[in-house]
């Protein structure tokens, strides 16, 4: 049979990346041309350890920023609009030309360079705009999310040294309303060891940032710039290394200290031009591209920001939620309005659309009027996506969107920078020129995130790295060099790098965290996370910051948290909590110290309290799910090391009701009789909380008589 050429590219990319590589690079602006594309080295670690290490078109420079705006000014494309800003939380819309953009670009960039931001420093960044102006002074931004309470933001001070924060008054919650912004950053730079030089607040009408600290370095963003438009004040681009940082995001680690992703630029910038023309099909003017995510997370940062503005198309950024802002019409009604052409959300969304909407009017209403005609394709990723949701919108897209439209399942991480999966659109965006016919894409397979993309060399491995055969579970590990959008460390932690991504296998696979299989037709299925990361609503979180917030009550002496399935979010943290002896949270009827006398569930006043501590450090999406107390119910293997893939186990089984059904526990587990004690515990909450649904619900029954 006849390789399909996604599959063909695949293998070039893998055979040969200098010669790959090479071409869609002359796509882009260098302000020095790269003599070669690839350099691969050993690296020496100051510990002595030695593993491989790879750049990508190591002697070039490029300005990321010239080529998201100046270029396409230059080539008389200002016109063009560039961002559509669709607020539905404040009822506004507005649209962005590439000269507006780049007017707005030059001026924030020269303000920066007034308020001391140099090349090579750190801001850190809740906006858009401001992350290519401070890309335009080749400085590095890291991103992050509205929601982080002020403890997590305090983490990454710590960790990135900031020069500045660029931060809103506040931000718009879905229909929650405003959440003030200016306690969460005064609080986390109060908790910092390190103190930014400046902090520049866009003032929003909803909630004001009023009297700023000038004495503590604060700063009113539209006075600055209002001044240094007043004086002429711009910044023209400044050239980096290709391999110097473009930006940072920190992601979840299982120590529960964030870990700093460093993208670098040039081949951050070659593997997204390509990823969005042959992946998403966005090729450039009149394409429109909408991506209903968060800037402070990968998919925003790829696929709002960068990818869409380097091909010089139009990307939709929108402030509001998939239901509630309105309702769960708005995603559609935005596709019609602005002919979108991709959608890119996560799994979480559509659960969230189809519960508020479960006969799919909404939908129907505006495609039975032509309004989705536009869209190619709904792209979903951020956790796996359960074939149901799949085949269901699959057959909506078939029956009202453009012609061959596909909802395509795609599986990356903060680390790959772009998808490692997926099923191509436009396989001829491989050349340059586009010489070669486009073929129609590989067939959807539900349950699967497609097959590798350019660059990707996926592999399934067993715990000793031995390569396992087709339709087998194992671990997905990857082969270096990494495609180009990739990272190749971590932001100054060297050894981090190596004992997070490659020590497991010595050195021989890069370890991705998760489970899966690959079929026999090279399609990859992902199966499962790592112990100690939680998926919820497509954001990941460490058990071991949210077990560290847990612990900060004084009630409890020891915690473990795993993931609970959950029907709208995918998953949601459950902890399993020992008590301090006579720490008083014990129920009416409890009267002796045995475990009989301590009901499983927590009482709902400690379930506030500990809830309210995850919710101060970690933030609102990580509230827990549900707790577990208990007395030796923890399994450990004999290094100590807590067996959370056992407790999770139970807790998915007990979810089911199949309290009996056998459990995997290695050999290295403590004691195995703590495994029955964990056992019995779930059991007897899940029981138990079924008795209160029942009760509940005929509560209702007789409140409706």
């Amino acid at each position: 049979m006849t390789p399909h050429p996604q599959q063909t590219a695949l293998a070039a990319s893998l055979a040969d990346p200098e010669s790959f590589w090479a071409e869609p690079a002359k796509r882009l602006h260098w302000h020095k041309a790269p003599s070669r594309a690839l350099a691969r080295r050993t690296k020496t670690l100051p510990s002595g350890v030695e593993h491989e290490h790879w750049s990508w078109f190591p002697d070039g420079e490029i300005s990321t920023s010239y080529n998201c705006v100046d270029r396409h000014v230059r080539a008389g494309r200002g016109g063009d609009v560039a961002i559509i800003w669709e607020s539905p939380v404040t009822k506004t819309v507005e649209r962005f030309t590439y000269a507006r953009l780049l007017d707005e670009v030059e001026v924030l960039a020269g303000v920066l360079r007034e308020e001391g931001v140099r090349k090579g420093d750190v801001v850190i960044i809740y906006t858009l705009i401001a992350a290519l102006a401070i890309t335009r002074l080749g400085a590095i931004h890291a991103a992050v999310f509205g929601g982080f309470a002020a403890q997590s933001l305090a983490q990454r001070i710590e960790a990135a040294r900031p020069r500045a924060i660029m931060t809103a008054s506040c931000g718009i919650e879905g229909s929650k309303g405003p959440i003030d912004y200016r306690p969460l950053v005064e609080g986390a730079v109060r908790a910092s060891s390190f103190k930014p030089d400046k902090v520049i607040v866009w003032q929003r009408d909803e909630l004001r940032w009023n009297n700023p600290d000038k004495l503590g370095g604060q700063r009113n963003w539209q006075r600055l710039v209002k001044s240094a438009r007043m004086r002429g004040v711009k910044a023209g681009p400044v050239p980096v290394k290709s391999t110097d940082g473009l930006y940072i995001i920190y992601t979840s680690g299982t120590t529960g200290l964030p870990k700093g992703v460093l993208r670098e630029a040039g081949g951050h910038a070659v593997g997204l031009d390509l990823s969005i023309r042959m992946l998403f099909n966005i090729n450039g003017p009149g394409d429109v591209m909408f991506c209903a995510s968060d800037i402070g997370w990968v998919v925003g940062h790829s696929y709002i920001l960068y990818a869409p503005l380097l091909v010089g198309a139009t990307t939709v950024l929108f402030e509001g939620k998939p239901v509630g802002t309105p309702d769960a019409g708005t995603f559609w009604r935005i596709v019609e309005k602005h002919n979108v052409n991709a959608l890119f959300t996560a799994p979480t969304a559509m659960r969230a659309i189809r519960k508020d909407d479960p006969g799919d009017k909404l939908f129907e209403d505006v495609g039975a009027r032509g309004g989705l005609k536009s869209l190619r394709a709904l792209f979903l990723a951020g956790e796996r996506s359960e074939p149901s949701i799949v085949r269901a919108y699959q057959d909506l897209l078939t029956k009202h969107a453009a012609p061959g439209a596909l909802v395509i399942d795609n599986w990356w991480s903060s680390e790959s920078g772009s998808p490692i999966t997926g099923l191509a659109l436009n396989t001829s965006a491989c050349h340059p020129n586009h010489t070669t016919i486009n073929t129609a894409p590989l067939p959807i397979r539900p349950g699967s995130a497609g097959l590798p993309m350019p660059g990707f060399d996926v592999r399934i491995v067993d715990d000793t790295g031995t390569q396992v055969p087709p339709n087998t579970m194992g671990n997905i590990v990857l082969t270096a060099p990494l495609a180009p959008t990739a990272f190749t460390n971590l932001f100054e932690d060297d050894e981090r790098f190596y004992h997070g991504y490659l020590k497991r296998f010595g050195g021989q696979w890069v370890d991705t965290g998760d489970a899966g299989l690959i079929d026999e037709e090279g399609y990859v299925h992902i199966m499962s996370r790592s112990d100690d990361i939680i998926n919820v609503a497509a954001h990941r979180f460490s058990t071991g910051a949210i077990e560290q917030a847990i612990l900060c009550h004084p009630a409890i002496s020891e915690a473990s948290v795993v993931g609970i399935p959950d029907e709208l979010k995918g998953h949601l943290p459950f902890a399993f909590v020992h008590l301090r002896p006579g720490a008083g949270y014990t129920s009416p009827s409890a009267s002796g110290d045995g475990e009989g006398d301590l009901p499983a569930a927590v009482p709902d006043t400690l379930f506030k309290e500990i809830n309210a501590h995850v919710r101060e450090q970690i933030g609102a999406i990580a509230s827990l799910g549900g707790i577990i107390q208990g007395r030796g119910m923890i399994p450990k293997t004999r290094s100590g090391k807590t067996l959370r893939r056992v407790l999770r186990a139970l807790v998915e089984n007990g979810v089911r009701g199949r309290f009996d059904e056998t459990v995997s526990v290695p050999p290295t587990v403590e004691d195995l009789a703590v495994v029955d004690v964990a056992r019995g515990r779930v059991r007897e909450y899940f029981l138990e909380r079924e008795k209160r649904k029942e009760k509940q619900m005929e509560v209702r029954g007789k409140a409706k008589l």
